[in-house]
This record gives structure tokens, sequence and C-alpha cells, in this order.
């Protein structure tokens, strides 16, 4: 040194970036830090990510002569490179072994990839229904609802984290933040938002619904494009392409996206965080009560810091299916209490009237003593006509739910759900049911997302009159243009809640 390429050398020096595995730290790390540090006093490269080594399901460092090697080629031909890729990425830091199996690359093809290949796939079939073009309309940012401007600001925080996270080398923690924008737009966004696509006219919601999908989609596939190479020039080919032929040959051929800042709304995102915490107990309490979403119930009660505008109460109930929300200051209204005796202190103070005072305690009235409680530090209790002045510390205090509530806590934000039923609630998730088994029998009977079809019904008097009362929302649910009451060779019996139906469905 110096050879013949010495100003190449000192303009590419040090190197921004190395990699190798964790056998390597000796022989090659070690050896450039060396060389390096004695020829120019510092080292050569100024990120390192060491690799950790690959094992086999059960841990164990893959070799030939153990038999439990993974050939490449048989991932590459079941699976795929991009599923092989985002497993790598996503499974666990890059320094850690890790342990390889076709079914975890089965796990990322089903819940990463493929989710987001379904939303890409739902946003298609109804732009192709209505032969919608986004070159010829423009995002309307101040005509979006907050679903749209939350998926937007979604989109923009995460594609300003991960350009940070890309910037410091850490793969592991921007793959599995791209893993939760997909599941939020698929499983909230897009979820929620389908019956915008369905009508016949296209009103500006509906333009809102196609251009935000649209545009978190385009976006979100040059983000991922480094990562998931041919699945993002798949997608980019049939969704940008298809429709403007001036856009570039290639997804690797654009630039990656740039976060717009004046999306990122950072209140909106906590609200929503709020609201999906909210729900995901509220169905917690659901599940403890078996009840089906289906069911209407009459009110949700949540305690958290902030109580939610009415706009995000508003998905609340339409998610969780309930006609009320109500924000409490604290948890005490949603629960009860049981007494039991301390032994240990009461045993002295009551002596032989001790088992007699166990029932009398168990018979407290909850909300009352435990009130009682807070405030004097003290009770009065009548064992066998004697008084008996008991303390806190005299007492184990159990919390049980009320009659009539089922509650659920966690990270701060306790939940809970009015579980009585009255005749109303139980007509409406009547209707409800019916709904879904239609619909589903629409799917099983082969029909088009567009399809009308013709209802007939056979059934008990009390779901004769849902069906008579509620006839014309069931048929506008399911794109009926009749529900009549009869029945041919062709129906389907079904239970409804315990009640038989026969159901006939024929293309109008």
């Amino acid at each position: 040194y110096p050879f013949e390429n010495k100003e190449f050398f000192e303009s590419h020096y040090p190197c921004q970036f190395i990699s190798e595995a964790l056998d390597q730290t000796r022989g090659w790390f070690y050896s450039l830090l060396a060389i390096s540090t004695q020829l120019f006093g510092r080292s050569p490269f100024e990120n390192v990510i060491v690799m950790g080594l690959v094992q086999d399901k059960d841990g164990i460092k893959m070799s030939k002569h153990k038999g439990n090697v993974v050939d490449p080629w048989d991932i590459l031909n079941r699976q795929g490179a991009d599923a092989a890729r985002w497993y790598f990425y996503s499974a666990n830091a890059p320094w850690l072994p890790s342990r390889f199996d076709h079914s975890n690359v089965d796990k990322i093809l089903g819940k990463f990839m493929g989710t987001l290949w379904n939303t890409y796939a739902f946003y298609i079939l109804y732009a192709e229904i209505d032969q919608f073009d986004p070159t010829k309309y423009s995002l309307e940012y101040d005509k979006l609802s907050v679903m749209d401007k939350w998926i937007l600001s979604r989109l923009a925080s995460l594609e300003k984290t991960v350009d940070s996270k890309m910037q410091s080398y850490d793969i592991t923690g921007a793959s599995r933040l791209m893993e939760n924008f997909v599941d939020d737009l698929s499983n909230w966004y897009v979820r929620r938002g389908r019956d915008r696509y369905w009508g016949k006219e296209m009103t500006q919601d509906k333009i809102n619904a196609f251009m935000t999908l649209y545009t978190a989609l385009e976006q979100f596939t040059r983000l991922a494009a480094p990562f998931i190479p041919f699945m993002t020039e798949a997608i980019y080919q049939n969704l940008v392409r298809s429709v403007n032929e001036n856009a570039p040959m290639s997804i690797h051929m654009c630039d990656y996206p740039v976060a717009e800042e004046s999306w990122i709304d950072e209140d909106l995102e906590r609200n929503m965080d709020d609201v999906q915490q909210i729900v995901t107990l509220a169905l917690s309490c659901r599940q403890s009560a078996n009840l089906k979403i289906r069911q209407p119930l009459s009110k949700l009660y949540a305690v958290c810091e902030d109580e939610l505008p009415a706009e995000y109460q508003d998905i609340i109930k339409d998610e969780l299916n309930v006609h009320e929300v109500a924000f409490l200051k604290d948890a005490s209204s949603l629960l009860d209490y049981k007494f039991k005796p301390q032994l240990r202190t009461l045993g002295r103070k009551l002596g032989a009237k001790l088992n007699a005072a166990k029932e009398v305690i168990a018979a407290l009235p909850g909300k009352e003593t435990m009130a009682a409680l807070d405030k004097d530090g003290k009770i009065n209790i009548e064992v066998e006509g004697e008084t008996f002045e008991l303390l806190t510390e005299d007492l184990l205090v159990e919390n049980v739910q009320p009659e009539g509530l089922s509650t659920q806590a966690d990270k701060g934000f306790t939940v809970s759900l009015d579980t009585k039923l009255d005749d109303a609630l139980i007509e409406e998730g009547f209707v409800r049911e019916i709904v879904s088994k239609i619909q589903n029998q629409r799917k099983k009977s082969g029909f088009e997302v567009t399809d009308r079809i013709t209802v007939q019904y056979s059934c008990g008097e009390k779901l004769a009159a849902v069906f008579t009362k509620f006839g014309e929302q069931i048929a506008s649910d399911v794109l009926a243009t009749s529900i009549t009451e009869g029945s041919d060779e062709g129906s389907t019996e079904l239970d409804i809640n315990g009640e038989k139906v026969n159901l006939s469905l024929k293309k109008a």
C-alpha cells in the first residue's frame, strides 16, 4: 500500500456497513480491525451487524452430518424468496440464532404477506367493479373521514420511523412496525370501511375510500420494496402501472417514500389506540359473558385517562354493537365486593362467635361496606345480639363483578358491558344473526358481491315476526329485491339463536 486505486480507496474508506455471521468474529472482523488500526489508526467500518447462526427447528446447528439442513431451493420453490427474507428480518434480532422451519415461513405467508396481498386484492376487486381510475381523482384531505385521516397518519408516521430505523440499520425494528401497519390497514381500516365500496353511486365518500386505500397501498408497497422485492413488484405493476403508463417501469426505479408531515396527527393516533384497547377489552367481556358480537347490548362503561370525543365513541358503538358508551372517572361503580374474616385478628376478637360472624360478614352489602371502610376505616356488625367493631385489617376483601355486568381491565383501562337483555335487544340480535346467515348462504351459493337476490323463509312465529318487522332492513343489508315467506326444495335449514329457519336464496 498504496496501490494504483489509492484515491478510490480513500473516498470509500471506511465502509459504512459490514455484515458476517458470528463465526467470523475472529477470522474476518478482528483481522480487518487489526490491519486498519495498524495502518490508519481507526476502525475500517462504521456499522457492524454480527449475524446469529441459522439453526433447525429444535435449536440445533444445521449440518449435513446431522441431516437437519434445509434445502434453500425447497424454500424458494415452496414458499418463495420474499417469505424467507421476511422471516429473517422479523423473527428475532439479527445477532440471535434463528430457528428455521417451513412452518415458521408459512406463518409469515399468512400473517403478513397474505394479509397485504388480500388487502391489495380487495382494492382491485372493487376498483374493477366500479372502473375506478385513481389518476382521475385527487386525495382531498379536508373531506376525509376520521378513519381515513387515521390510516394516513399511521402511514406517514410509519414512513418516518422506518426511514429512521433503516438509517440506524435496525431492520428487525422496521419490519415489525410494517407488520403492525398491515394488520391495522387490513383488520381495522379496511374491515371497518368495507360498506363504503358497496354503493352504486360514486359518492365523495366512496372516492375518499378508494383514494385513501390506493394511497396507503401504493406508498406502503414502495416502502416494503427493498424487503420483499418480488411481491411488491407484482403489486406495483397491477396497482400503479396498469393505470399510469408514465409511472417508472419498475417499483425499484421509484423514489423511496418520504413522510407527508402534514398527515401526522399524534392525538388522532393516540385516540384510535385507546379505541382499539377499549374494543379489545370489551370483546373479552363479551366472551366471558358468552355473548356473540351480533347480539346488541345497551351500554358500555369505560374508565381511562381521557374521555374520547363523540366520533371515536361512534366507532366503539359500531365495532362492539352497543347503543351507548359512558366514560367514568373511576371503576368503583363497576365492581362489587365480598368479605371474609381475617382469622388472624378476628379469632381473638370474636372468640366462640367467630363461626356465626362468618355468615354475617359474608352477607354484608359490598359497595356500602367498602364505602364505610374507605371513609371511617371500620364498621359495626351484630352477632347473636352483641355488637362488634371491625377494622379494615379484620376483613379479607374480594373484588367481584355485579350481576348484569361483565368487566375486564388492562394497561390502565377498565371496560364493562351491561349484559342485561330486553325484548328490543333480543329482536335486534335476531336481525343481525339473520343477515349473517343469509350472507354466508350467498357465499356458499357462489353469488358475486354485486348480485341481487330473492329470499324465501319458512320458520316459527317468533322468527316470522322478526322477518315481518325488519324485512326492509334485512333486504337492504343482503342486497335482496324481495323477502317473502315460503319454501322450496332447494332451501337450507339453519339455526338462528335457537330458532329453526329454512332459507332459499335465488339470483334476482
